[in-house]
């Protein structure tokens, strides 16, 4: 058994997890054609996926990369012996910091006048203007924060708990309760796949919901 939770989150050795995996790898390679055609129209639509007027080309190049980039992560973190660097709270963070930055800073050399004008949205009272600088400002302060967390949060439960059931098949069962909780892990080990793709996606999105308000000269 593991010595803490948490270590769940370093590379297993489990051996149901190795099971599982194989069991996995060889049921999705009995027939390649639908795994080629998914690929293939992934990335035919991926680099049109993100909507916007404006041409900041390099932009969607960045953010398809970068939704490809964190997609392996989260799968190549389900492999047992493999430690998911998306599920590190230090690599997320420096991910998320270096995004925010990137637009931050490029869009105040682009034109600080819209950057700040931003701050107050138009049509706003007078009144209620100072609050709404204060509060545009925090909210794009803690961008980084949520984004690194929001990723953490997820794709570590998900290893936390894949964990838990290999250590609990790992000890001595009953063979109803054996075959019950692989088809549980193996259930739970299609969902995390799923939960890879989703994340990934939700990331990205939310990089590119701060990057429109990027502005443009």
């Amino acid at each position: 058994m593991m010595t803490d939770l948490f270590s769940s989150l370093d590379g297993t050795s489990s051996l149901w997890s190795w099971l599982i995996s194989i069991l996995l790898i060889v049921s999705f390679s009995v027939n390649f054609s639908w795994i080629w055609n998914l690929s293939t129209m992934f990335l035919t639509r991926i680099s049109t996926f993100w909507k916007g007027s404006q041409p900041l080309n390099p932009l969607k190049l960045l953010l398809s990369g970068l939704m490809l980039f964190l997609i392996f992560n989260n799968l190549i973190g389900l492999t047992p012996y493999v430690y998911g660097v998306t599920s590190s709270l230090w690599f997320n963070s420096s991910l998320a910091l270096i995004l925010w930055l990137l637009l931050l800073v490029s869009g105040f050399f682009t034109s600080p006048k819209q950057v700040i004008a931003h701050l107050a949205p138009s049509g706003a009272p007078m009144v209620l203007i100072p609050f709404l600088i204060i509060i545009e400002t925090i909210s794009i302060l803690i961008r980084p924060l949520t984004l690194t967390v929001r990723l953490v949060a997820n794709i570590s439960a998900g290893h936390i708990v894949l964990s838990l059931i290999a250590n609990v098949l790992s000890s001595s069962l009953p063979m109803s309760s054996v075959i019950l909780l692989n088809l549980i892990m193996i259930g739970y080990m299609l969902f995390e796949v799923f939960v890879c793709f989703i994340q990934a996606y939700i990331f990205t999105l939310l990089v590119s919901l701060y990057a429109s308000e990027h502005p443009f000269k």
